[in-house]
């Protein structure tokens, strides 16, 4: 018989999938990597249940643990399913900006939900990264992951990510394009892609509000280059250190307003359910056209699944509520 021993055996291992509709206007071969099609539903349970192996292979989590984290929701279900059947105890600090869909997801695999306010700084207690990190220190037998600068994130993604992409195009993939929040996809992907052909181009997609493409091109954080933005699971005000910009080529930004629309697109256009930065990333992929030609093999990697936006990107009333449609 063929079966899975426990759910966590079930990630990775995602299908490439030909874009034929939303991308007419690139003249190349264009191919989505469909994380969705994770347990979890997101491309985070991979670096999830990597940090969890690795912080367990070295006693930093240790049997009827908690495990505490900041996240945006995805990585927070990739750490609940490791949890599950690992039997940890799990609380995740979120920021009230987030779809309630992600949160009531992590209440429903028995997580703790703690809710920070998005538009304070870092550095600011009430932030999510500052809440989580205190929680942690407060709460005994405890592990704090911080995705954004825990290797293990970059780590899973050159082990696993990186390999199957590689594989699944036999090598001939020309141009790497991912949406940029941590900085493990992007840069274990390209650490892997880019070892086995340093031609391999590699597109970060960010988005307005976040310091990631001027810091690129600058080397300066530049934080009048941070405001509050709608778009979830991309940009920071923060530099991880998950985030090597040393093997990424450039990057593009992405409006939330193109992001929302072409969200909405992807799943009318190519029956493909992705989640917000999903829309990012091929609407970034589209304004950067010019530098693709027929002979290329572009993939664009899709973060999650649109089921955790039912109330925002994909309700009408949100998206007019935003000045994103019009009736």
């Amino acid at each position: 018989m063929e079966y899975s021993k426990n759910i966590l055996e079930t990630i990775g291992n995602t299908p490439l999938v030909k874009l034929n509709n939303i991308t007419k206007e690139i003249d190349a071969l264009v191919l989505a990597k469909v994380e969705y099609f994770n347990p979890g539903s997101s491309v985070k349970d991979r670096m999830a249940l990597k940090m969890v192996e690795e912080a367990e292979n070295d006693g930093r989590l240790v049997p009827g643990g908690t495990i505490v984290e900041g996240t945006s929701g995805n990585t927070g279900m990739g750490l609940a399913l490791a949890a599950i059947v690992k039997g940890y105890n799990l609380i995740c600090v979120s920021s009230d900006k987030q779809s309630k869909e992600k949160l009531d997801i992590l209440k429903a695999v028995g997580a703790k939900v703690v809710v920070c306010p998005t538009n304070v700084k870092p550095e600011d207690p009430r932030s999510y990264y500052s809440t989580s990190k205190r929680i942690a220190e407060e709460t005994p037998n405890s592990w704090f992951v911080n995705q954004y600068d825990n290797l293990s994130n970059t780590k899973a993604h050159y082990e696993s990510t990186g390999p199957e992409i590689w594989s699944q195009t036999k090598g001939k993939i020309t141009h790497f394009v991912v949406g940029v929040g941590t900085g493990g996809t992007i840069s274990g992907v390209a650490k892997f892609l880019k070892e086995k052909n340093s031609n391999i181009k590699v597109w970060g997609i960010d988005t307005y509000g976040s310091v990631f493409k001027k810091y690129h091109e600058t080397g300066v954080f530049d934080e009048k280059e941070i405001y509050p933005y709608v778009t979830e699971g991309i940009g920071e005000d923060i530099l991880p250190k998950n985030v090597n910009f040393d093997l990424i080529d450039a990057f593009e930004k992405v409006h939330d307003k193109d992001a929302a629309i072409y969200t909405r697109k992807l799943a009318r256009e190519e029956g493909i359910f992705g989640g917000n930065s999903c829309g990012a990333a091929i609407k970034g992929l589209i304004q950067l056209k010019k530098h693709f030609n027929k002979h290329d093999i572009v993939v664009v990697l899709l973060h999650d699944s649109g089921s955790r936006y039912i109330r925002k990107i994909y309700n009408d009333e949100w998206m007019k509520k935003q000045g994103f449609i019009i009736d």
